[in-house]
Order: C-alpha cells, then sequence, then structure tokens
C-alpha cells in the first residue's frame, strides 16, 4: 500500500511538471511580446507619438547599434545605460511590424566593423582600459541609401533618449527635406543691397536653414496664402503686414502649420528710415515689430514699447577704441540657468547673446498655454523702448532699477487650441478654430539672429568659415528641425530617467555634514578666542619676558590642545554614526527584499491555499 502511494505521488509529481511545461508553452505563444512596465515613471512605455511614428513607417529601415562591450568593461555606468538603450530600441523593433531591423555591433579594435563605425560617422572615445577608441552610438539607413545617425549615446541626455531615437526613424521614413517658408523684413537672406550697390552674403543662421532644409523665400506683399507643401514658417520682425499676410498665417497655423515668429521691440538690424540725405531719420523711424492681431487672438501678452533690462546678465561692451567697455542692461548674456532644461530645442544649450529684447505674457483668460524656453533672471526690470533708442551711456539704466522679482519670459512654445483672429472672414475653406493643437515657438527678439551676436564669419580660400562664440545659431535649427518634424515627434517630450537617487542616504549625508560643519565652525571659534586671550596675556607682560610664556599662556595652550583633542573626537563620532546610519539603512533594506518580501509571498500562497481547502470542505459538508 505506501509503496502504491509513493508510485502515485510520482506519478501525479511526472503529470503537474509536464502540464506546468504545457501551461508556460501555451502563455509564451499566447502573450508573446507582452509587457508590463511597472517603473514608477513608465520608463518602458513608448510614448503615443512614437507609436504613431513606429505605425506610419512603409519602408524598411535597418539600425545598427555599435556598442565596444569589451571596452567598457570598467566603466559600470556606461554599461548600464547602453542596457536602457537596447532595451528601448528592441521596443521599438518589436511595434514597428517588422518595419524595422536591429543590430548590435561590438566594434573591437582594428576591425571590420570598427571600419564601419567611423564610415558611418559615429565618433569613437578613446576611454578603453589601454587607452582604445569605445563605440556607443546608433547608424540606420533605408531602403533609398538613406543614412541616419547619433555619434554617441550621452547618459546625462537619457530624458531626451526616445525623442533622439524616434527623430532618426522619422528622418529615415521621410521621403525628401522639409520644407520652410521664411518671411522676413530684414536682410537675412543672400540678395542686392542698395545701400552698398553690391550683393550681399546671407546672415549666417539663413546658410544653416538651407542645409537643413528646403528654405523658400516668401514676399509680403501680395501674400494671400501659403502654399500647402511648406510644413513650418520662419517669421521674421513682422512690420505692416497686410490684413491679407496675417490671414495667410491665421489660416496656416488653424490648418496643422507650424511657426516661428521672431518680434523686437527695437531691431537694430532694421533699415527703415535710412536717407542720405538726412541721417537723423533712422534714429528716430520706428524699428519695432509686432504681431498684434494674431497675438490678441492666440492670447499673447506683448508689448512692443518695453525691453527687458538684466543687471546680472549684462554684457561688457566696447563704447569705442581707447574707452573702456561698460555693462550694458540691454545687451544679455544668458546661460544654461536660463533654458528650459525638459524642451529638445534648449536643453543642451549653454550661452545664447540677446539685444534689446522684449517679453511675453498669457493674456488674461486665454485658452492656450505658454510654456518658457528661455527666461531672464529673476534680477531682471523692464524699460520703455524709447529709454533705449536714445541712450548714450548705457550706465543711465542702472539709475533707479528696481527688479521685477521674477524672470521676464523671452522666448517661448504656444500651445493649445486656437480661434481665428479673423471670423468676419469667409472665404472658401475657411477656419474657425484648430482641430488639433498649436505648435508655435515665440521669440521677443529679432538680434540674436544677427552674425554679431553669435559667430564670426571670415573668408578663407572663396569659403566663409563660421566661429560661433554663442548658441544662437544652435537654438535657431533646433527650434526648425523640432517644428519641420510631424507633430508626433513634437509631442515626444523628455522622459525621466533611469538614475534613481538615493534620497534618504543623501538626507542623511547632508545631516551629517551640517553636523560636522558645525563642529568645525566651533573648533574655530575656540581657536580665534585662545589666539586673542594668548595676545592679551603677550601685551600684558614687560619685554624682558616677551619670549617666555607665561603659566596662564601655558595653561590657555593646555586648555585649547585638550578641547582640540574632544572635538575631532566628537568630529570622528559623527562621522562613524552616519556611517553607521547607512549600514543600517543597507541592512534594513536587505531584509526587507531578501527575508520580508518572500515571507509575505509564502503568507499569501499559504492562505490562499487554506482558503480553497476551507472552500472544498465547506462545499463536501454541504453536500453531506
Amino acid at each position: 500500500m505506501t509503496l502504491h502511494r509513493k508510485t502515485l505521488s510520482g506519478g501525479a509529481l511526472v503529470v503537474l511538471a509536464i502540464l506546468l511545461v504545457a501551461v508556460l508553452l501555451i502563455v509564451n505563444t499566447l502573450f508573446r511580446g507582452a509587457r508590463v512596465d511597472l517603473t514608477e515613471s513608465r520608463l518602458y512605455t513608448l510614448s503615443d507619438g512614437t507609436r504613431n511614428i513606429l505605425g506610419t513607417i512603409e519602408e524598411p529601415i535597418h539600425l545598427y547599434l555599435f556598442y565596444s562591450d569589451k571596452g567598457t568593461q570598467n566603466l559600470a555606468p556606461l554599461r548600464t545605460y547602453y542596457l536602457r538603450v537596447r532595451e528601448m530600441l528592441e521596443e521599438m523593433a518589436a511595434r514597428s511590424g517588422g518595419k524595422i531591423a536591429l543590430d548590435v555591433v561590438d566594434p573591437l579594435p582594428f576591425s571590420e566593423d570598427e571600419d564601419r563605425a567611423s564610415a558611418f560617422g559615429l565618433q569613437g572615445i578613446p576611454a578603453g582600459p589601454g587607452g582604445e577608441t569605445i563605440f556607443f552610438g546608433l547608424a540606420g539607413t533605408n531602403s533609398t541609401n538613406g543614412r541616419a545617425t547619433i555619434p554617441f549615446f550621452q547618459p546625462d541626455k537619457e530624458s531626451f533618449l526616445e525623442y533622439d531615437v524616434a527623430k532618426l526613424i522619422h528622418e529615415l521614413s521621410a521621403a525628401k527635406k522639409p520644407v520652410v517658408g521664411l518671411l522676413s523684413s530684414l536682410p537675412i537672406s543672400a540678395g542686392f543691397d542698395p545701400a552698398t550697390r553690391q550683393m550681399r552674403e546671407p546672415w549666417a543662421v539663413a546658410q544653416q536653414l538651407e542645409q537643413l532644409s528646403e528654405l523658400r523665400t516668401l514676399n509680403p506683399e501680395g501674400l494671400k496664402a501659403i502654399d500647402a507643401e511648406i510644413g513650418t514658417v520662419v517669421l521674421v520682425h513682422p512690420k505692416q503686414l497686410s490684413d491679407d499676410a496675417q490671414y495667410a498665417l491665421d489660416q496656416f497655423v488653424l490648418r496643422g502649420g507650424h511657426l516661428l515668429v521672431f518680434v523686437d521691440p527695437n531691431a537694430e538690424a532694421d533699415q527703415s528710415g535710412q536717407d542720405p540725405e538726412n541721417p537723423q531719420a533712422a534714429m528716430f523711424a520706428d524699428k519695432s515689430s509686432d504681431l498684434g492681431k494674431l497675438f490678441k487672438a492666440w492670447g499673447v501678452g506683448y508689448d512692443a514699447g518695453k525691453v527687458v533690462i538684466d543687471r546680472l546678465r549684462a554684457l561688457a561692451i566696447s563704447r569705442g577704441p581707447g574707452q573702456q567697455a561698460v555693462r550694458h542692461p540691454a545687451i544679455l548674456g544668458l546661460t544654461a540657468g536660463d533654458f528650459s532644461r525638459d524642451d529638445v530645442v534648449t536643453s543642451g544649450l549653454e550661452a545664447i547673446n540677446v539685444s534689446t529684447a522684449g517679453f511675453f505674457t498669457l493674456a488674461e483668460g486665454a485658452k492656450t498655454t505658454l510654456t518658457p524656453l528661455i527666461q531672464s533672471s529673476s534680477e531682471a526690470a523692464s524699460v520703455d523702448t524709447d529709454k533705449i533708442r536714445f541712450m548714450q551711456d548705457p550706465g543711465v539704466l542702472f539709475e533707479g532699477y528696481q527688479p521685477a522679482g521674477q524672470p521676464f519670459v523671452i522666448a517661448a512654445r504656444l500651445g493649445g487650441k486656437l480661434a481665428t483672429a479673423f471670423p468676419e472672414r469667409s472665404e472658401a475653406g475657411h477656419l474657425a478654430e484648430s482641430k488639433e493643437d498649436a505648435q508655435i515657438v515665440l521669440v521677443a527678439d529679432t538680434d540674436l539672429l544677427g552674425d554679431r551676436m553669435w559667430v564670426q564669419v571670415q573668408q578663407f580660400f572663396g569659403q566663409r568659415i563660421m566661429n560661433a562664440f554663442a548658441n544662437n545659431g544652435d537654438f535657431v535649427v533646433n527650434t526648425v528641425d523640432n517644428l519641420s518634424g510631424s507633430g508626433d515627434l513634437i509631442s515626444i517630450r523628455s522622459r525621466a530617467t533611469s538614475l534613481r537617487p538615493f534620497t534618504t542616504v543623501e538626507a542623511l549625508k547632508r545631516h551629517a555634514d551640517e553636523r560636522f560643519r558645525a563642529k568645525e565652525q566651533e573648533l574655530q571659534r575656540e581657536l580665534q578666542d585662545t589666539e586673542r586671550k594668548l595676545a592679551e596675556l603677550q601685551r600684558a607682560k614687560s619685554g624682558d619676558q616677551a619670549m617666555i610664556l607665561s603659566p596662564e599662556q601655558q595653561a590657555e595652550l593646555k586648555n585649547f590642545a585638550e578641547r582640540k583633542l574632544e572635538i575631532r573626537k566628537e568630529l570622528r563620532s559623527v562621522r562613524r554614526e552616519l556611517d553607521a546610519d547607512i549600514e543600517g539603512l543597507g541592512t534594513r533594506l536587505k531584509l526587507i527584499n531578501i527575508v520580508l518580501m518572500p515571507l509575505l509571498v509564502t503568507l499569501a500562497a499559504l492562505g490562499f491555499v487554506f482558503w480553497r481547502r476551507s472552500r472544498r470542505r465547506a462545499a463536501v459538508q454541504g453536500g453531506l
């Protein structure tokens, strides 16, 4: 009987094992590719914009992830970030419907794979254990031999990882360069200069836009509609635009077109009023620009009669040969802390120079949103534009300076649904409101586009060589590049990073440092007090005893030495307590992970078994 039971039990276990394997195979087949993201910030969940881009891929795309696995053996942070990048690429490939093929390549030194990585234009970093070059970049190709690359994945830019990869895929799936319209009253593009009677060179920013896109110049005179091929319009210094031209822009935006607007309270490149017979005419000419009718409809507040001044960001300018440079609070050198770190347009910028810039606000009751991209410091103020125009000494702007106590928004994204600024018009195809959220970027300065604010241009054997000293050009190119993408690409914002700081440990360290500094300051005060007492005792001694320590001085030195030892012991005690607190925290976490969680799972399983047995017992008793 016992042998029979053992055989039965053994057979039951075999049957259960077979059933378990069968269930696992069935589940693996039915739920292949199914994933559950349990992270707090949904790190492994693709945004809707990325999924839409993946769903519109028509031709196959091949991605090559070049990663020096052996060369990064001792670079733990890079290896951790590599797993994050690879998992995201695998997720995108899995959701592309077979349109994306992913290959992971380890370009060993002096190998053909290393040559391929260099040929793609990937950036090698000499950081290997033997000084060899390591690669960590992405290259992509499409069926028409198009190429796009991410030269190197930088861990400090993890928040924009999804955007960068989605942008690369979008570029490979696009058929041609985006078409960008340029509508400007300033001489940005190449052309004939009537003042010099010669052909003028284009501004450096215009050259960069021509490399990025198919740039089409729009004529404001007679403009009644914007070509359907144009997806983005760059509007610079709109002065006295006709109602027809403003209506064309209004309908362009409501149809889903993307717009980059540069206005200015005082544009230095504005050639209004130039008259050889009256040199002062240009001084009194109005050099401001506005988009009043459209701004009002969009809920944007902007005053062309106000200029931002900032004593913290004021740049030093030269007043002439042999004269000392002076700080000009209306010419600002904005730094990384003044830019949005959550927007792909400004996240990587370090310096932007602006001159006599205006500012934007959101009108009361506006239904739109205004998200700052570039701001002044909180020590900024505003002055009348006329004060700037007729000013001889910039130092007068510091007189009676009253900071506003909050930053001024110099550039921003405008979002939300828009209503037409021309409800009275009824042309064919007229739209009264937008169907989707607007994609508009507003900038309250045109001077930042000028070469003198950000780049030195030199001629070298017939070639224009540009040496940038600020990121003005990068800002414009980033913005146009971002707006020229699809609405899905623009909708992809910065994501949380996989790095989770140890906030409790950091709090313990901060508390210990505060105690440590307090003890150090106490010791320093006692040292100064001892030195003071010794000096007083020294002054009280006669000349022949100046080199001999008195009993009082010896006692004072002894007391200080003893107190110094006590404080040093207390400082060491603070450090030991910190280490003990951190070690105790680690022990508690290990206890929770290793003992408590398995115990809770076991108790839950036992509870479930007990509940099942109770139900069966109740069912049997009920049947009797």
